[in-house]
């Protein structure tokens, strides 16, 4: 019998600096590939069968995050350890 590890999403916040917050989203997943990461916030970008997602939710967080807030998004991941969101925003 195999034993498999639990699936985890920890979630942290923290004040960056006097004007800046941080909050971290991360899992032990599979990670993101990098040929994926490179388009991951472009609009209409999926990984997705055809009809099952329209490939804007991480575009729109992305121009949220960026434009409308003036803070970023990333994406950190290594493949079979888990990916790592990133949003950092002035306060």
């Amino acid at each position: 019998m195999q034993i498999s590890s639990a699936r985890l999403i920890w979630i942290h916040t923290c004040l960056v600096s006097e004007n800046q917050i941080k909050i971290s989203i991360a899992d032990n997943g599979l990670g993101v590939p990098d040929t994926t990461l490179t388009r991951l916030f472009d609009p209409f970008f999926t990984t997705k069968d055809v009809g099952k997602g329209s490939g804007l939710g991480l575009s729109i967080s992305y121009q949220i995050a960026t434009e409308l807030h003036q803070g970023k998004l990333d994406c950190n991941s290594t493949l079979g350890k888990g990916a790592e969101f990133v949003v950092t925003l002035p306060i």
